[in-house]
């Protein structure tokens, strides 16, 4: 063995102790010809005493040892110096008196330093091309452990509760009316394609058909879209599904599997039962459907005032057909700069707004361009409603609803980010602020293609009181679909499927209008799986990736993920993608066309 205990084991009830270690070497001091030598593995620290005045092969030894060099000692426990403690380490009442020394592996001088403080203020992107260094990094070493207990609870829990865990394949057929797809091409097919599952879902539909009734499995998936801090191409997904459930088993079950795994991972007790918060109510009061309830600036109605306002624009959008006229009062936000207040309207714009109307309240005035177009009854209206003060600052959106909502709710938390660097507002990220959003439309109108498509996915069951509506007004159908927030977050979201084929069939053909073919060559294998007995049944998805960066702090997933993608889809240290050879390529019988 290169070991007999790792480097946060020993203490000083092991004095005398013959003992081996191995790991890297995280600091060396050189004190009057005495060298000590943090040595570090994944578990903690321990000094190392050596002494090469007598011993000719030692002293060469350590001639040669740099930091991050990989090696082995042989020695004994012994008592530190009084005064030399560090009551930081568990290891620190007691260093090793080494009797030798073995170098395993001497270490370039890495490209960046691998403590936190140093190894944060590193470009991402060298972080990313020597990964492996990265992940010796403290805090990234304790994300990866996060990660595992958060997979380990969640596994321990659906065992407990009777599920069963099944793989489902990530070769999959290509579903294109979803998110982008990654393709496969057939070697013993030419001229056809897998694609890489983007969920299980339609799998674990089947699952709950054949009879298995309690599923999960922590999932691979894999779109092709846009990266961001949130998103990856490859990700992983905590994936349910079970027979025989309504909304409120699935709200239960998974409010125990998050006060579980907060508890285990954090020590943290969270309160159950979550809040729940209509879809329309989200949107109403904060512009969003992921809303972070760690913070007040709620979104207010004013359609009916303006719909008579001298100001035309607001009139305007009042008066018009699903129009809307939306404010909030960012209090004490008066004092935005000139650059803030650009940086917000280009936020606005880049969501459709034609610019940011805004009210400034300083020096006992109302300082805007849209005030005098204002009524003294409506100054009145909002003073009141908005607990209008000195030092307030008001956002205005005047546009079609959702829109108006979206402008807003944006504009919400870029103000909340502001007050917050001001040091006029405290959002902490262990505030945990959990809640579902439910009661989601069950389709929405797309202007462009003038049809509708599935809010969540279209395998959703409608609300029963609402089912008749399908066949006059799919957009005032409510879905049996539940969002999982936090902090503004979604963490996870799922239904209650459609489990007749008639209704499924129906869903498919007269409401989304795809194609009987196109119907039959997609889904027919499901429908036809129907017609032998498919229970009820609902699920959810989870993104473990979400999940872990929540409760280790950060705000990106790329922290908890050991081997990310870069936001260009790039793997820096491997130097993926590459190009592949001609011989490749006419196996799979395809070619490769440059854009021009």
């Amino acid at each position: 063995m290169h070991r007999s205990h790792h480097c946060a084991q020993l203490s000083s009830a092991d004095l005398g102790v013959s003992v081996s270690l191995a790991g890297w070497v995280d600091t060396i001091r050189d004190q009057g010809g005495i060298i000590f030598v943090d040595l570090r593995d994944r578990e903690g620290v321990t000094q190392i005493k050596l002494e090469p005045h007598d011993n000719a092969t030692l002293g060469e030894q350590l001639k040669q040892l740099k930091t991050e060099s990989v090696i082995g000692i042989t020695g004994k426990v012994t008592r530190r110096p009084a005064g030399t403690e560090n009551k930081s380490l568990p290891t620190g009442e007691i260093e090793i008196e080494a009797a030798s020394l073995e170098i395993h592996n001497l270490a370039d001088t890495p490209p960046f330093p691998l403590d936190d403080a140093g190894g944060d203020k590193v470009n991402e992107d060298l972080r990313l091309t020597y990964r492996y260094l990265d992940l010796r990094r403290p805090k990234m070493r304790k994300n990866l452990f996060v990660r595992h207990r958060a997979s380990k609870s969640i596994r321990d829990y659906f065992d407990s509760a009777g599920f069963i865990e099944v793989e489902t394949p990530a070769l999959f057929k290509s579903t294109p009316e979803g998110a982008r797809e990654y393709l496969v091409p057939s070697r013993i097919h030419p001229g056809q394609f897998y694609a890489l599952s983007q969920s299980p879902q339609q799998f674990k539909q089947i699952l709950m058909v054949a009879g298995v009734e309690k599923y999960f499995q922590i999932a691979r998936c894999f779109r092709d879209e846009d990266l961001r801090a949130d998103r990856q191409m490859e990700f992983t997904q905590v994936d349910v599904e079970a027979s025989f459930v309504t909304r409120e088993d699935i709200y239960a079950l998974f409010e125990g599997m998050l006060k579980k795994l907060w508890k285990d991972v954090l020590g943290t007790d969270i309160t159950t039962p979550f809040q729940r918060l209509p879809f329309a109510d989200a949107m109403n009061r904060f512009g969003v459907d992921k809303p972070d309830l760690r913070f007040g600036l709620e979104l207010s109605d004013f359609t009916e005032l303006f719909k008579t306002s001298g100001f035309k624009v607001f009139a305007s959008a009042a008066t018009s057909n699903g129009g809307a006229v939306k404010a909030f009062n960012a209090k004490g936000l008066a004092d935005l700069t000139q650059g803030e207040l650009k940086s917000l309207e280009e936020i606005a714009k880049s969501l459709g707004a034609k610019g940011l109307a805004f009210i400034k309240i300083e020096g006992g005035e109302w300082k805007s361009p849209i005030v005098k177009f204002f009524s003294e009854a409506e100054k009145a209206a909002l003073t009141a409603q908005l607990g209008l003060a000195e030092g307030d600052m008001v956002f205005f959106a005047a546009a079609p609803w959702e829109k108006a909502c979206a402008i807003l709710g944006r504009i919400r938390l870029e103000a909340a980010a502001l007050l917050q660097k001001r040091g006029k507002l405290t959002i902490r990220h262990d505030d945990w602020k959990f809640l579902w959003v439910v009661d989601f439309p069950l389709m929405s109108h797309d202007e462009a293609e003038n049809r509708y498509v599935a809010t969540h996915h279209p395998f959703t069951a409608p609300v029963a009181e609402d089912a008749a509506l399908l066949d006059t007004n799919p957009k005032a159908v409510r879905g049996q679909h539940y969002d999982v927030v936090l902090n503004g977050m979604e963490l996870g979201g799922g239904s209650i499927r459609i489990h007749q084929p008639s209704l499924q069939k129906k869903v498919f053909e007269d409401v989304l209008k795809i194609p009987a073919d196109v119907v039959e060559s997609r889904f027919g294998y499901m429908l036809k799986a129907f017609t032998y007995g498919a229970p009820p049944h609902g699920g959810i998805a989870f993104g473990l990736d979400r999940m872990c960066a929540l409760l280790c702090g950060t705000t990106s997933i790329r922290d908890v993920i050991a081997f990310p993608k870069t936001q260009k889809g790039q793997d820096l240290m491997a130097q993926s993608p590459t190009p592949v050879t001609a011989k490749q390529l006419k196996e799979l019988h395809i070619q490769t066309v440059m854009p021009e």
